[in-house]
């Protein structure tokens, strides 16, 4: 097994969410997850503190994005259309391997408690990320608050539609969440 081979963190990535598809979350094991990438399990926990860890390993990440592309937005900026630069920054970052892991995550995070909890604590991080970066802006917080909820069900929208998707299509993500982003805008004008 090389212990220094590009792409290891994503291999072991693909093959945790292989493992609790196949077995299911509770028996999969981390030598099992290291074996399927071909990796030591030292390699494992050189990127992994624990295999919880492993579907949630672009969550910093994705903050970073999302918290960056809302303070370079427009000054003259709504707090909304701000919420737009970011997710249209982040989308970017994800890739055709995002698509195509998405629906064996989504499998994997359905058959297993944890792993749904894990799931819901991102989606605080994420908005909580969100919204400190609005009210960096100068955004009240009860406004921030608001439109950072929204940003994430907005990608969570976006995410499920685009890696339901057809495989093959080109399109990116960028797309599906700022069109989630829309549709949640005119909804929430409609709560009048």
């Amino acid at each position: 097994m090389g212990r220094w081979e590009p792409g290891a963190r994503e291999r072991l990535v693909m093959a945790a969410v292989d493992l609790f598809t196949e077995q299911g979350y509770d028996a999969t094991t981390v030598a099992q997850i290291a074996e399927r990438a071909g990796v030591t399990k030292s390699t494992f926990f050189r990127h992994f503190p624990d295999k919880r860890e492993l579907l949630v390993a672009g969550q910093e990440t994705l903050s970073r994005l999302l918290a960056e592309g809302i303070a370079e937005a427009p000054r003259d900026a709504s707090p909304l259309e701000a919420v737009a630069a970011g997710l249209e920054r982040a989308s970017s970052a994800m890739g055709p391997m995002s698509r195509e892991l998405a629906p064996r995550l989504k499998a994997a995070v359905a058959a297993s408690a944890e792993l749904q909890e894990r799931d819901a604590l991102k989606s605080v991080s994420l908005a909580a990320a969100m919204t400190a970066a609005l009210v960096a802006r100068g955004v009240p917080d009860p406004t921030a608050a608001l439109a950072g909820e929204l940003g994430v069900l907005a990608f969570k929208r976006g995410y499920a539609e685009w890696s339901e998707g057809d495989r093959d299509a080109k399109d990116g993500l960028a797309e599906y969440t700022l069109a989630a982003l829309d549709d949640l805008r005119a909804a929430s004008a409609s709560l009048g």
